[in-house]
């Protein structure tokens, strides 16, 4: 254990102590190498350990969106390559790999979990704005950009995003639920749990340990080209939202940009806007900062923690690690 990790995991484990969450494992890496990882709390699964699978939702999108990238290093797309040069018959062709990837592509979403078909709901998708001109936090999208991946790879979405990880190292990233712990509070949110993990949804259906994205944000701190080259990341990392109309109805994604594939926060409480990452609906963070030179992976189990009745304030842990590691 390192006295650096200390700040970070005992501020995880008040918030399991607090009951803001249910269970949690959390996990630091330099470049270097794995700083500690700790885990907290036990619910009907048992107790949590290092080991733990969660459900990430939305931290799979920077997976995906890795994946994608590594079409585009190939010389396989641009990420200005339309929809509909890619995917007949949709009824959005002039949207972008790019917009698909940066929430500004103007798709109108369905309800994560539904419908049956994620290709069929995408190819009927309309817009609700002119792409490019706006940006609204968007699911449907992710399956518009593995239907381009798919197109001029022919091998399933799942499978490369797979593969990427296991070239990072991660050797139990996978879009199989068995064994993951079970989510809290999915009533709350009228969310249909077990109907999402069936989709193997790009944007939101990954499950994985800690050890798993530690390995990815690992190989991304030290460039090595695993996952992806040292330029694809800081194209990634260019704000490609900034000045656009936000229709977001949550305030606090006011204060975020987004890349391609990746969250840019930028809110006026946080220490350091170097990171980036993302974070999932039932919790999960995974965050990378260039300044620190540090990544911070944090998996937990309930769905909108940050609700003002739970009151989970994941700056704080942001701002933890980056005074013992800036």
């Amino acid at each position: 254990m390192s006295d650096l990790a200390t700040p970070a995991i005992d501020w995880m484990r008040a918030r399991v102590t607090a009951g803001q969450l249910p269970t949690a494992v959390i996990g630091i890496a330099t470049a270097d190498g794995v700083v500690d990882i700790a885990a907290a709390g036990s619910d009907a699964a048992g107790a949590a350990h290092p080991d733990s699978r969660y459900c990430l939702y939305s931290v799979t999108k920077p997976l995906s969106g890795l994946a994608a990238m590594r079409a585009v290093e190939r010389g396989l797309l641009t990420v200005d390559q339309t929809l509909g040069s890619l995917v007949p018959g949709v009824a959005t062709p002039q949207v972008t790999l790019g917009q698909l990837l940066s929430h500004t592509s103007g798709l109108s979403d369905v309800v994560l979990g539904n419908p049956s078909s994620l290709r069929e709901a995408l190819r009927r998708a309309p817009l609700e704005f002119v792409p490019g001109t706006a940006r609204r936090y968007n699911n449907i999208a992710w399956e518009g950009i593995a239907a381009m991946v798919e197109a001029v790879t022919d091998e399933p979405f799942t499978a490369q995003i797979e593969r990427l990880a296991r070239d990072a190292g991660a050797t139990t990233l996978s879009f199989d639920d068995e064994g993951a712990r079970p989510v809290h509070d999915a009533d709350v949110v009228q969310h249909d749990h077990e109907s999402l993990m069936t989709l193997k949804h790009p944007a939101a259906g990954a499950v994985a340990t800690v050890h798993d994205l530690l390995a990815i944000g690992q190989s991304l701190l030290r460039g090595d080209g695993a996952v992806v080259r040292p330029a694809t990341i800081e194209a990634m990392r260019r704000p490609r939202t900034r000045g656009l109309y936000v229709i977001d109805p949550d305030p606090i994604k006011v204060h975020e940009d987004f890349g391609l594939a990746f969250t840019l926060p930028k809110r006026p409480g946080l220490i350091d806007h170097s990171w980036y990452g993302h974070e999932g609906w039932t919790s999960t963070q995974f965050w990378i900062s260039p300044a620190a030179g540090v990544a911070v992976v944090l998996l937990s189990n309930r769905f909108w923690s940050w609700r003002p009745d739970v009151g989970v304030d994941f700056d704080q842990l942001r701002n933890v690690v980056t005074t013992a590691f800036g």
